[in-house]
Order: C-alpha cells, then sequence, then structure tokens
C-alpha cells in the first residue's frame, strides 16, 4: 500500500489543556510521521472558510467560536493508509462512543470539544492540506 498524507488538527480544548505532546506521543506511536505542523489562532474567516461544508447546520457557529477559541495546531501526517488510520487512531467524534485507547476517549471533552480534527477522505485531505500548508 503506498504512503499517504492526511492532516490532523489538535483542536484548541486539547492545546488548552497542554495535551498537544500526549496527543502527537499517541500519533507516533500509531506509525504516523510528522511532515509539517504548526500553531495559530484562526481567525473568524479562516474558520468559516475550513468549515464551509457545515455552515447550514445548527451547530456551525458555535464551532466556528470553539475553533477561534485559541490556538490549535494543524499537521501533516504520514503513513500508508493515512486517512483511514488516523480516523480509527482517534476514534468517534462523540467521545463516549469512541473505542478504548483513542484519541478522542482519552482526551476529548464532548461531540464539540473533541479534541482532535481528521481528514475524512484522501481528497479532502490534499484540499485540507492545502488550506493550511499551501499547494
Amino acid at each position: 500500500m503506498p504512503t499517504e498524507r492526511t492532516l490532523a488538527i489538535i483542536k484548541p480544548d486539547a492545546v488548552g489543556k497542554n495535551l498537544i505532546g500526549a496527543v502527537l506521543a499517541h500519533l507516533e506511536a500509531d506509525g504516523f510521521v510528522i511532515r509539517e505542523m504548526r500553531m495559530q489562532t484562526l481567525t473568524g474567516e479562516r474558520a468559516r472558510d475550513f468549515y464551509a461544508i457545515h455552515a447550514e447546520r445548527p451547530f456551525f457557529e458555535s464551532l466556528v467560536d470553539f475553533m477561534t477559541s485559541g490556538p490549535c495546531v494543524p499537521m501533516v501526517l504520514e503513513r500508508e493508509d493515512a486517512v483511514a488510520g488516523l480516523r480509527r487512531s482517534i476514534g468517534a467524534t462523540d467521545p463516549s462512543e469512541a473505542d478504548e485507547g483513542t484519541v478522542r476517549r482519552l482526551y476529548a471533552e464532548s461531540v464539540e470539544r473533541n479534541a482532535i480534527h481528521a481528514s475524512d477522505s484522501p481528497e479532502n485531505a490534499t484540499v485540507e492540506i492545502g488550506f493550511f500548508f499551501g499547494e
């Protein structure tokens, strides 16, 4: 299977609880190689652009508020089967439904404050990586 890249974002809740190192260690132990990474605080405009797919959903404004509430850490991860592998590694969006040992089961507070974002397809990974890191 060829090497693949995907995007992850350690969200403001996990950053605010000083969990960056723990999340990175978890991902590296799961075979991911960090290719690019930075810390930044999203503006409202950037958060709205990134989450535009959810613009019509009732939770959109609270998602934007949350993602602009503090710094986040977007990163490019690489390994075989990176997109699907990362989704398995982080667990279900609702941490109470996430498998034991996943990032969200370990570190997330709720469906909204769920510690980490992960691309949901190889196509979206390419778009999302471009959003944060350019072409």
